[in-house]
């Protein structure tokens, strides 16, 4: 089987998952529901596929979809507040095409970059339980071992840092004793090749309230490019 197949299969069989039963039901209930600002849409409501190339060397880690944005879109960080904090600044750095995401159809690309989650299904109150995470990490696990050009990784928030090294522990990768802690723009070497940035995520809650600012999140971003631009 060719790497090209293999990560087709990766995503086609993300998109059919139903190993949760909770988020199943969330998801599809809340595509049902709909809000009313988007009653007109024809909702996702399935597990959201990464995006990106395997190619990429920038690798995005987020939390989970949003149940009336990426839930609704059935793209990354697409379609919420999020998201345009997101793309506004992967644009500013050149890892995508424009600084807005609204929908599949919207020309968006990203440039050396892969965006992928923790979650890939919208859990009830943005909250998941630790089960799920870890069921879910069986796919995040498969994309570590196909992105094999990555020399940066940027975990979007404390879930999305946790489960990054989860997962290397279970691949069986190197993970240092004890665990670094969290903390915005904090930076591991993973290896000679490879770096962790941490950033808190870019929600509505820590953007709005000032917890993450652009000059913050930029600094982030920052360091990724001058990480890639050191190791090209």
């Amino acid at each position: 089987m060719t790497i090209k197949k293999t990560f087709t299969q990766l995503q086609k069989e993300l998109v059919q998952c139903r190993i949760c039963p909770r988020l199943v039901e969330h998801r599809e209930k809340t595509a049902r529901e709909k809000r009313r600002a988007y009653r007109d849409w024809s909702y996702w409501g399935k597990p959201v596929p990464s995006l990106g190339t395997r190619s990429a060397r920038l690798l995005i880690l987020g939390l989970a979809p949003a149940g009336h944005g990426a839930n609704r879109t059935g793209r990354m960080f697409t379609g919420d507040r999020s998201g345009d904090f997101l793309y506004d600044t992967l644009h500013r750095f050149d890892f995508c095409s424009q600084p807005t995401s609204r929908d599949l159809e919207d020309g968006l690309q990203l440039r050396d970059a892969y965006i992928t989650a923790a979650l890939h299904c919208a859990p009830p109150l943005k909250k998941p339980t630790r089960q799920e995470l870890m069921d879910c990490r069986h796919y995040l696990r498969w994309e570590l071992k196909l992105l094999n050009r990555v020399g940066v990784v940027v975990a979007l928030g404390r879930i999305a840092w946790q489960a990054y090294w989860w997962a290397r522990r279970e691949l069986q990768w190197h993970v240092p004793k004890p665990l670094p802690n969290f903390a915005h723009a904090s930076s591991y070497q993973l290896d000679e090749k490879t770096t962790l940035i941490a950033s808190y995520h870019p929600s509505q809650q820590n953007t709005q309230t000032g917890r993450l600012t652009k000059k913050m999140f930029d600094r982030v971003f920052e360091m990724a490019r001058e990480e890639l631009t050191t190791d090209s």
